[in-house]
């Protein structure tokens, strides 16, 4: 069973492996600096009070923080520290001299993010503009992709073609022949891909929100 104090001292690691204080935290998910302060986890009459979700949740997504490290630091385990992956925006994913031929991020003009229990030493980081991927994915997300990763119906994943457009869709249906993916914004028509014209195609493991 989950004690108040479990939740709390997760915030408070939260805060610390990102370099900040409770309030830092706080302010740095957008809520009230005050949020994650002592005086706040007891209620007046003197019983313990819990975090909202809502809190949790934006602190989570400020960090870049998978709920599977929070459990962990809940637990009081170490988390595995954050590293850097390659950063660089979606636009710019097409053209020439960032990817070798898998897929690779390569050469140079990237930036870099950091991103927790990322395992994939080729992993690299998009950042979306514009709101042709909305509801899923706002302008600025940045998604965290994983050319290592298998790759199941349904999953969300960067394609990219051959004469260089690159896309974020859902993986729908794949054959000896073509892809099928599903666009991520209902506005936007599904595209079916012959197999011979896809250059790569990669998994996304995380988005920012």
């Amino acid at each position: 069973m989950l004690t108040h104090a479990q939740i709390w001292n997760a915030l408070d690691r939260l805060a610390a492996r990102s370099g900040l204080s409770a309030s830092g935290l706080a302010k740095k998910a957008g809520l009230d600096p005050t949020t994650f302060n002592k005086s706040k986890r007891i209620t007046p009459d003197g019983r313990a009070r819990w975090p909202s979700t809502e809190s949790v949740a934006k602190s989570l997504a400020a960090t870049a923080t998978p709920m599977e490290i929070f459990v962990q630091l809940i637990d009081g385990t170490r988390a595995p520290p954050k590293r850097s992956v390659p950063l660089i925006g979606l636009a710019q994913a097409g053209r020439a001299g960032f990817f070798d031929d898998a897929g690779f991020p390569v050469g140079h003009g990237w930036d870099e993010v950091a991103f927790p229990a990322v395992t994939d030493e080729h992993a690299y980081a998009l950042e979306i503009s514009g709101k042709s991927m909305e509801p899923a994915y706002r302008d600025d997300a940045v998604i965290v992709v994983s050319p290592a990763a298998s790759i199941r119906r349904g999953d969300r994943v960067v394609v990219k073609t051959k004469d260089g457009e690159v896309m974020v869709k859902e993986l729908k249906r794949r054959s000896s022949k073509s892809i099928e993916l599903r666009s991520l914004n209902p506005e936007f028509a599904d595209r079916t891909l012959p197999v011979r014209d896809v250059q790569w195609m990669h998994r996304v493991l995380w988005a920012s929100q």
